[in-house]
Protein backbone atom coordinates (compact mmCIF):
# COMPACT_ATOMS: atom_id res chain seq x y z
CA UNK A 1 0.00 0.00 0.00
CA UNK A 2 1.15 3.51 -1.01
CA UNK A 3 -0.54 6.23 -0.37
CA UNK A 4 -1.00 9.40 -2.99
CA UNK A 5 -3.61 11.04 -1.62
CA UNK A 6 -4.91 12.27 2.00
CA UNK A 7 -8.25 14.80 1.99
CA UNK A 8 -9.20 16.51 4.61
CA UNK A 9 -13.04 17.27 5.21
CA UNK A 10 -14.74 19.75 7.77
CA UNK A 11 -18.24 18.66 7.64
CA UNK A 12 -21.45 20.25 10.30
CA UNK A 13 -23.56 17.68 11.30
CA UNK A 14 -26.71 19.21 13.12
CA UNK A 15 -27.78 16.79 16.87
CA UNK A 16 -31.05 16.06 16.73
CA UNK A 17 -30.82 16.82 20.59
CA UNK A 18 -28.11 18.58 22.64
CA UNK A 19 -25.72 15.97 24.16
CA UNK A 20 -24.62 17.19 27.65
CA UNK A 21 -21.82 16.13 29.93
CA UNK A 22 -20.07 17.39 32.75
CA UNK A 23 -17.58 18.49 30.18
CA UNK A 24 -20.29 21.13 28.37
CA UNK A 25 -22.84 20.74 25.84
CA UNK A 26 -22.55 19.87 21.89
CA UNK A 27 -25.50 20.91 19.85
CA UNK A 28 -23.53 21.07 16.18
CA UNK A 29 -20.88 18.43 15.49
CA UNK A 30 -17.80 19.56 13.59
CA UNK A 31 -16.82 16.61 11.94
CA UNK A 32 -13.49 16.18 10.98
CA UNK A 33 -13.06 13.31 7.66
CA UNK A 34 -9.75 12.11 6.43
CA UNK A 35 -9.93 10.06 2.55
CA UNK A 36 -6.66 8.64 1.58
CA UNK A 37 -6.41 7.24 -1.81
CA UNK A 38 -3.51 4.71 -2.94
CA UNK A 39 -1.86 4.65 -6.32
CA UNK A 40 -4.53 2.41 -8.00
CA UNK A 41 -7.30 4.86 -6.81
CA UNK A 42 -8.38 2.91 -4.45
CA UNK A 43 -9.84 5.26 -1.06
CA UNK A 44 -10.18 4.77 2.40
CA UNK A 45 -11.95 7.01 5.15
CA UNK A 46 -11.91 7.67 8.44
CA UNK A 47 -12.70 10.18 11.11
CA UNK A 48 -10.96 12.13 13.64
CA UNK A 49 -13.09 11.98 16.58
CA UNK A 50 -11.95 14.78 18.08
CA UNK A 51 -14.10 17.79 19.73
CA UNK A 52 -14.11 21.11 18.94
CA UNK A 53 -12.26 22.18 22.37
CA UNK A 54 -9.37 20.51 24.32
CA UNK A 55 -11.50 19.46 27.13
CA UNK A 56 -11.56 15.77 26.91
CA UNK A 57 -8.23 15.54 25.77
CA UNK A 58 -5.69 17.47 24.59
CA UNK A 59 -6.45 16.96 21.15
CA UNK A 60 -8.90 19.46 19.50
CA UNK A 61 -10.52 19.79 16.03
CA UNK A 62 -8.69 22.78 14.17
CA UNK A 63 -5.13 21.69 16.09
CA UNK A 64 -5.89 17.85 14.71
CA UNK A 65 -6.35 19.69 11.26
CA UNK A 66 -3.13 21.09 11.48
CA UNK A 67 -1.24 18.48 12.69
CA UNK A 68 -2.43 16.07 9.95
CA UNK A 69 -2.02 18.79 6.80
CA UNK A 70 1.29 19.84 8.64
CA UNK A 71 2.86 16.84 9.81
CA UNK A 72 1.19 13.47 9.61
CA UNK A 73 0.47 13.24 5.98
CA UNK A 74 3.31 14.58 4.67
CA UNK A 75 5.02 11.46 6.68
CA UNK A 76 2.11 9.02 5.43
CA UNK A 77 1.97 10.19 1.73
CA UNK A 78 4.63 8.17 -0.61
CA UNK A 79 5.66 5.22 2.25
CA UNK A 80 5.18 1.65 1.71
CA UNK A 81 3.89 -0.14 3.99
CA UNK A 82 2.77 -4.15 3.61
CA UNK A 83 0.19 -3.37 6.42
CA UNK A 84 -2.19 -0.91 7.79
CA UNK A 85 -0.53 -1.70 11.29
CA UNK A 86 2.89 -0.60 10.57
CA UNK A 87 1.26 3.05 9.69
CA UNK A 88 1.42 3.62 13.43
CA UNK A 89 5.18 3.28 13.22
CA UNK A 90 5.32 5.83 10.40
CA UNK A 91 3.30 8.34 12.30
CA UNK A 92 5.12 7.38 15.60
CA UNK A 93 8.02 10.21 15.30
CA UNK A 94 4.74 12.43 16.14
CA UNK A 95 4.39 12.86 19.87
CA UNK A 96 1.12 11.95 20.98
CA UNK A 97 -1.96 13.48 18.87
CA UNK A 98 -3.44 9.48 19.16
CA UNK A 99 -6.60 10.73 17.59
CA UNK A 100 -5.08 12.47 14.18
CA UNK A 101 -3.08 9.25 13.84
CA UNK A 102 -6.07 7.01 14.03
CA UNK A 103 -7.47 8.85 11.60
CA UNK A 104 -4.85 8.04 8.91
CA UNK A 105 -4.41 4.75 10.16
CA UNK A 106 -8.15 3.49 10.19
CA UNK A 107 -8.45 5.10 6.72
CA UNK A 108 -5.95 2.48 5.84
CA UNK A 109 -7.66 -0.76 7.50
CA UNK A 110 -10.59 0.52 5.50
CA UNK A 111 -8.37 1.04 2.57
CA UNK A 112 -6.55 -2.78 2.69
CA UNK A 113 -10.45 -4.50 3.51
CA UNK A 114 -11.40 -2.96 -0.04
CA UNK A 115 -8.56 -4.37 -1.40
CA UNK A 116 -8.98 -7.29 -0.42
CA UNK A 117 -12.46 -7.60 -1.00
CA UNK A 118 -13.43 -8.62 2.50
CA UNK A 119 -15.42 -7.07 4.95
CA UNK A 120 -13.65 -4.97 7.73
CA UNK A 121 -14.78 -6.67 10.86
CA UNK A 122 -13.16 -10.14 9.56
CA UNK A 123 -9.73 -8.19 8.48
CA UNK A 124 -9.56 -7.14 11.50
CA UNK A 125 -10.49 -10.17 13.01
CA UNK A 126 -13.98 -10.05 14.05
CA UNK A 127 -16.16 -13.15 14.68
CA UNK A 128 -19.53 -11.76 16.01
CA UNK A 129 -22.32 -11.23 13.10
CA UNK A 130 -24.32 -9.09 15.33
CA UNK A 131 -23.09 -6.93 18.19
CA UNK A 132 -25.53 -6.10 21.42
CA UNK A 133 -26.13 -1.86 21.58
CA UNK A 134 -25.85 0.05 24.21
CA UNK A 135 -27.12 4.10 24.55
CA UNK A 136 -25.67 6.94 26.52
CA UNK A 137 -27.63 9.63 27.99
CA UNK A 138 -26.57 13.20 27.99
CA UNK A 139 -27.30 15.13 31.34
CA UNK A 140 -31.01 16.60 30.99
CA UNK A 141 -32.97 19.69 32.01
CA UNK A 142 -34.95 17.67 34.49
CA UNK A 143 -34.98 14.52 36.30
CA UNK A 144 -38.63 13.74 33.87
CA UNK A 145 -36.78 14.59 31.06
CA UNK A 146 -34.08 12.25 31.53
CA UNK A 147 -37.02 9.37 32.70
CA UNK A 148 -38.80 10.14 29.70
CA UNK A 149 -35.30 9.41 27.78
CA UNK A 150 -34.61 6.22 29.59
CA UNK A 151 -38.32 5.07 28.47
CA UNK A 152 -37.26 5.77 24.67
CA UNK A 153 -34.33 4.00 24.68
CA UNK A 154 -35.53 0.91 26.85
CA UNK A 155 -38.21 0.79 23.81
CA UNK A 156 -36.26 0.62 21.09
CA UNK A 157 -34.43 -2.54 22.79
CA UNK A 158 -30.70 -0.88 23.84
CA UNK A 159 -29.02 -3.88 26.35
CA UNK A 160 -27.61 -1.04 28.46
CA UNK A 161 -28.47 2.68 29.39
CA UNK A 162 -25.62 4.71 30.42
CA UNK A 163 -26.40 7.42 32.47
CA UNK A 164 -23.94 10.71 33.00
CA UNK A 165 -23.44 11.19 36.84
CA UNK A 166 -21.09 13.87 38.85
CA UNK A 167 -20.82 15.10 42.16
CA UNK A 168 -23.63 16.22 43.40
CA UNK A 169 -25.96 14.83 40.85
CA UNK A 170 -25.95 10.84 41.91
CA UNK A 171 -27.55 9.51 44.56
CA UNK A 172 -30.92 11.27 44.36
CA UNK A 173 -30.72 11.04 40.66
CA UNK A 174 -30.11 7.10 41.05
CA UNK A 175 -32.68 6.37 43.12
CA UNK A 176 -35.58 8.06 40.96
CA UNK A 177 -33.81 6.10 38.14
CA UNK A 178 -34.56 2.78 39.96
CA UNK A 179 -37.68 3.71 41.15
CA UNK A 180 -39.46 3.99 37.78
CA UNK A 181 -37.25 1.22 36.34
CA UNK A 182 -36.47 -1.45 38.75
CA UNK A 183 -34.71 -3.84 36.76
CA UNK A 184 -33.42 -1.72 33.70
CA UNK A 185 -29.55 -2.73 32.67
CA UNK A 186 -27.97 0.50 33.92
CA UNK A 187 -24.58 1.99 34.08
CA UNK A 188 -22.95 5.37 34.91
CA UNK A 189 -20.23 7.62 33.35
CA UNK A 190 -18.53 10.07 35.52
CA UNK A 191 -15.82 11.25 32.83
CA UNK A 192 -13.48 11.53 35.70
CA UNK A 193 -15.75 14.19 37.95
CA UNK A 194 -15.53 12.85 41.37
CA UNK A 195 -12.73 13.37 43.70
CA UNK A 196 -10.14 10.55 45.79
CA UNK A 197 -11.78 11.18 48.86
CA UNK A 198 -15.33 10.85 47.59
CA UNK A 199 -14.49 6.78 47.72
CA UNK A 200 -16.18 5.75 50.66
CA UNK A 201 -19.31 7.98 48.70
CA UNK A 202 -19.07 6.12 45.28
CA UNK A 203 -19.24 2.95 47.08
CA UNK A 204 -22.72 3.28 48.22
CA UNK A 205 -23.84 2.74 43.96
CA UNK A 206 -23.61 -0.61 44.67
CA UNK A 207 -26.97 -0.37 46.04
CA UNK A 208 -28.25 0.64 42.37
CA UNK A 209 -27.27 -3.02 40.94
CA UNK A 210 -25.28 -1.12 38.38
CA UNK A 211 -23.40 -2.93 35.29
CA UNK A 212 -20.58 -0.48 36.07
CA UNK A 213 -19.41 2.71 36.89
CA UNK A 214 -16.98 4.68 34.18
CA UNK A 215 -13.91 6.31 34.81
CA UNK A 216 -15.15 8.32 38.71
CA UNK A 217 -11.76 9.39 38.93
CA UNK A 218 -9.11 11.07 36.48
CA UNK A 219 -6.89 8.77 34.05
CA UNK A 220 -4.01 9.17 36.43
CA UNK A 221 -5.81 8.06 39.60
CA UNK A 222 -4.21 4.28 39.37
CA UNK A 223 -4.80 3.93 43.33
CA UNK A 224 -7.98 5.56 44.09
CA UNK A 225 -9.39 2.98 41.37
CA UNK A 226 -7.87 0.14 42.54
CA UNK A 227 -9.30 1.24 46.36
CA UNK A 228 -12.93 1.55 44.74
CA UNK A 229 -12.80 -1.56 42.93
CA UNK A 230 -11.72 -3.24 46.54
CA UNK A 231 -14.35 -1.66 48.14
CA UNK A 232 -17.61 -2.07 45.33
CA UNK A 233 -19.40 -5.06 44.32
CA UNK A 234 -19.95 -2.88 41.26
CA UNK A 235 -17.36 -2.95 38.37
CA UNK A 236 -15.04 -0.10 37.77
CA UNK A 237 -15.10 0.27 34.30
CA UNK A 238 -11.72 2.40 33.16
CA UNK A 239 -12.55 4.75 30.14
CA UNK A 240 -9.55 8.02 29.79
CA UNK A 241 -7.48 6.02 31.77
CA UNK A 242 -6.56 3.00 28.94
CA UNK A 243 -4.57 4.58 26.16
CA UNK A 244 -2.72 1.29 25.33
CA UNK A 245 -2.04 -2.33 25.75
CA UNK A 246 0.74 -1.40 28.50
CA UNK A 247 -2.13 0.57 30.48
CA UNK A 248 -4.56 -2.08 30.78
CA UNK A 249 -1.93 -4.63 31.37
CA UNK A 250 -1.52 -1.75 34.14
CA UNK A 251 -4.63 -1.78 34.94
CA UNK A 252 -5.06 -5.40 35.40
CA UNK A 253 -1.98 -5.74 37.78
CA UNK A 254 -3.29 -3.29 39.81
CA UNK A 255 -7.13 -4.12 40.04
CA UNK A 256 -8.41 -1.22 39.10
CA UNK A 257 -10.88 -2.09 37.24
CA UNK A 258 -12.78 -5.28 35.80
CA UNK A 259 -14.13 -3.32 32.48
CA UNK A 260 -12.63 -1.41 29.53
CA UNK A 261 -14.39 0.83 27.51
CA UNK A 262 -11.95 1.07 24.37
CA UNK A 263 -12.34 3.59 21.96
CA UNK A 264 -10.27 2.81 18.56
CA UNK A 265 -9.67 6.87 18.07
CA UNK A 266 -8.29 7.35 21.62
CA UNK A 267 -6.32 4.81 21.36
CA UNK A 268 -4.53 5.95 18.17
CA UNK A 269 -5.76 3.54 15.66
CA UNK A 270 -7.26 0.10 15.13
CA UNK A 271 -3.95 -1.40 15.96
CA UNK A 272 -3.59 -0.04 19.83
CA UNK A 273 -7.62 -1.19 19.81
CA UNK A 274 -6.71 -4.54 19.06
CA UNK A 275 -3.91 -4.50 21.51
CA UNK A 276 -5.80 -3.73 23.72
CA UNK A 277 -8.61 -6.22 22.89
CA UNK A 278 -6.39 -9.05 23.48
CA UNK A 279 -4.79 -7.61 26.99
CA UNK A 280 -8.59 -7.78 28.08
CA UNK A 281 -9.65 -11.12 26.57
CA UNK A 282 -6.46 -13.16 27.62
CA UNK A 283 -6.43 -11.78 30.94
CA UNK A 284 -10.32 -11.98 31.86
CA UNK A 285 -11.22 -8.14 31.57
CA UNK A 286 -14.63 -7.56 30.22
CA UNK A 287 -14.15 -4.57 27.29
CA UNK A 288 -16.86 -3.12 24.85
CA UNK A 289 -16.62 -0.70 22.21
CA UNK A 290 -17.59 3.09 23.39
CA UNK A 291 -18.77 5.72 20.72
CA UNK A 292 -18.04 9.89 20.49
CA UNK A 293 -20.68 10.95 19.14
CA UNK A 294 -19.45 9.67 15.36
CA UNK A 295 -20.85 10.56 12.07
CA UNK A 296 -21.80 7.12 10.24
CA UNK A 297 -18.00 6.74 9.07
CA UNK A 298 -16.75 6.67 12.41
CA UNK A 299 -19.72 4.43 13.91
CA UNK A 300 -18.97 2.09 10.62
CA UNK A 301 -15.45 1.63 11.94
CA UNK A 302 -16.62 0.91 15.86
CA UNK A 303 -19.16 -1.54 14.43
CA UNK A 304 -16.26 -3.92 12.91
CA UNK A 305 -14.09 -3.27 15.75
CA UNK A 306 -16.79 -4.41 18.27
CA UNK A 307 -17.05 -7.55 16.39
CA UNK A 308 -13.94 -8.87 18.36
CA UNK A 309 -14.42 -11.65 20.55
CA UNK A 310 -13.09 -9.44 23.62
CA UNK A 311 -15.56 -7.15 22.96
CA UNK A 312 -18.45 -9.23 25.29
CA UNK A 313 -20.39 -6.24 26.51
CA UNK A 314 -23.28 -4.28 24.82
CA UNK A 315 -21.51 -1.33 22.82
CA UNK A 316 -21.97 2.16 21.84
CA UNK A 317 -23.00 2.13 18.03
CA UNK A 318 -26.63 3.15 18.67
CA UNK A 319 -28.87 3.94 15.83
CA UNK A 320 -27.73 6.83 13.31
CA UNK A 321 -31.19 8.49 13.85
CA UNK A 322 -30.96 9.21 17.34
CA UNK A 323 -28.43 11.57 16.96
CA UNK A 324 -28.51 12.80 13.34
CA UNK A 325 -31.46 13.72 11.15
CA UNK A 326 -29.76 12.26 8.04
CA UNK A 327 -25.89 10.57 8.91
CA UNK A 328 -23.32 10.51 5.60
CA UNK A 329 -23.34 6.68 5.15
CA UNK A 330 -25.71 4.75 3.55
CA UNK A 331 -27.62 2.87 4.44
CA UNK A 332 -27.72 4.26 8.22
CA UNK A 333 -26.86 2.25 11.12
CA UNK A 334 -30.25 0.93 12.50
CA UNK A 335 -31.05 -1.02 15.94
CA UNK A 336 -32.83 -4.73 15.60
CA UNK A 337 -35.52 -4.27 18.12
CA UNK A 338 -33.53 -6.94 20.11
CA UNK A 339 -31.35 -4.26 20.67
CA UNK A 340 -28.60 -5.83 17.82
CA UNK A 341 -26.95 -4.07 15.62
CA UNK A 342 -25.93 -6.38 12.13
CA UNK A 343 -22.33 -6.36 11.02
CA UNK A 344 -22.26 -6.38 7.46
CA UNK A 345 -20.60 -8.95 5.29
CA UNK A 346 -20.23 -6.65 2.47
CA UNK A 347 -16.57 -5.67 1.52
CA UNK A 348 -14.63 -2.96 3.41
CA UNK A 349 -17.27 -0.64 5.85
CA UNK A 350 -19.98 -2.40 5.07
CA UNK A 351 -21.76 0.92 4.37
CA UNK A 352 -21.20 2.94 1.34
CA UNK A 353 -20.39 6.99 1.85
CA UNK A 354 -22.87 9.68 0.41
CA UNK A 355 -20.43 11.38 -1.07
CA UNK A 356 -22.56 13.89 -2.46
CA UNK A 357 -23.84 14.71 1.28
CA UNK A 358 -20.47 15.21 1.87
CA UNK A 359 -19.39 17.73 -0.58
CA UNK A 360 -22.95 19.78 0.30
CA UNK A 361 -22.07 19.98 3.96
CA UNK A 362 -18.57 20.40 3.72
CA UNK A 363 -17.49 23.37 5.45
CA UNK A 364 -13.43 23.27 4.34
CA UNK A 365 -11.11 20.58 2.56
CA UNK A 366 -7.31 20.37 1.36
CA UNK A 367 -5.24 18.05 0.04
CA UNK A 368 -1.98 16.83 0.59
CA UNK A 369 -0.76 14.94 -2.53
CA UNK A 370 2.83 13.04 -3.56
Amino acid sequence: MKLKAIDLREIRLQLRRPFVTSRGTVSERRVLLVRIEDENGVEGWAECSVFETPFYTEEWLDGAWTVLRDFLAPLAIGKEIAHPSEMSGVLGVVSGNRMAKAAIENACWHLESECRAVPLSNLLGGTRTSIAAAVAIGVKDSRDALLDAIAEELSCGYRRIKLKIGRGDDVELLENVRERFPDAPLSVDANGAYAVDDGAKLSTLDRFELKMIEQPFGPSEWSAHASLQKKMRTAVCLDESILSAADASLAVELGACRIINVKSARVGGHSSALAIEQVCRERGISAWCGGMLESGIGRAHNIALASLEGFDLPSEVSASSRYWEADIIEPPVTVEPDGSVRVSDRPGLGFEVDTNLVDRITVRAESIRS
